[in-house]
């Protein structure tokens, strides 16, 4: 399968920073750093860890720069890494995603009337916050960074009937909270 490569209007940052130049580091994370640290924040659910989540980040993509392959954009790649960090953050925290039975019947049947709720970024925002670790790891994930629930389940290493289950639920969950 041929591998697309993308132009990015970043890539002169790129290679500048492949030659090291320290000046081409400091504008590619002023331009990425604020984004970055929104994913990482979705996903860690902590300030200060997700400002070490951000700089380790960027120290692993600087350091590996040179297995950046354009075949996504720059912005994605790192984001990727961004991802990949703020997980295992959360593994270190020893948060447990548990496999779930498939036979398990998760009704959805409840219905709450979504369009009265008032969905204010604020409070929605602050209600994410408020899911367990599992719960708004994969709602961020799914909903927040477009990953779907057989790409969740090979990043968390959970089945991918688990993925799914642990949506629902962090949705109802979501639901509950905005309803209050």
């Amino acid at each position: 399968m041929e591998q697309t490569l993308y132009i990015d209007k970043h890539l002169p940052l790129v290679e500048a920073c492949r030659r090291g130049e320290r000046k081409a580091q400091y504008e590619i994370y002023r331009l990425y750093a604020k984004s970055m640290y929104n994913v990482a924040v979705r996903i860690v659910n902590h300030n200060g860890e997700a400002e070490d989540v951000l700089q380790d980040a960027f120290l692993d993509a600087f350091q590996k720069i040179h297995d950046f392959r354009q075949t996504s954009t720059f912005g994605a790649w790192l984001k990727q890494i961004v991802i990949n960090r703020a997980l295992n953050q959360l593994r270190n925290r020893k948060v447990q995603l548990v496999d779930i039975d498939e036979s398990l019947d998760i009704s959805d049947e409840e219905s709450y009337d979504e369009e009265s709720l008032n969905y204010d970024i604020q409070r929605v925002q602050h209600a994410i916050q408020q899911l367990p670790d599992g719960f708004r790891t994969v709602i961020c994930l799914y909903l927040l960074e477009g990953y779907d629930h057989e790409e969740i389940a090979e990043v968390l290493g959970i089945a991918e009937s688990t993925s799914r289950t642990q949506y629902i639920r962090a949705k109802k969950r979501l639901l509950e909270i905005l309803k209050n």
